[in-house]
């Protein structure tokens, strides 16, 4: 599991860092979502972060994590707020270029 060099948090979270860390030992989390680059041809996903309690997902396909947030809902405005920031500064929505190059 890898995070973003400029991770995006949400409003509601307090500690961002304390998060990082439980999602690393593999602590449960109540209503935290990741956003994460997609494995496949999709730009972003976003999930509960208690499907990482799954080993085989842990170990088959490591999510590398551009956001967290609480709720569904803050999950989906980051990903509206990378989607918006892609648009302003490329004129594309290709988000996984945009995030992967990225500078400051």
């Amino acid at each position: 599991m890898k995070f973003y060099k400029h991770l995006y948090v949400g409003a509601s979270i307090k500690n961002p860092k304390a998060v990082k860390i439980k999602l690393k030992i593999n602590a449960g989390l109540i209503g935290i979502y990741i956003v994460a680059l997609a494995d496949g041809p999709d730009q972003l996903e976003f999930y509960h972060a208690a499907l990482l309690k799954q080993k085989l997902l842990r170990k088959l396909c490591p999510p590398y994590i551009i956001g967290i947030a609480k709720g569904r809902e803050e999950a989906e405005n980051i990903i509206e707020k990378i989607a918006g920031e892609c648009y302003e500064k490329t004129g594309t929505a290709k988000l996984k270029d945009y995030l992967l190059n990225k500078k400051g």
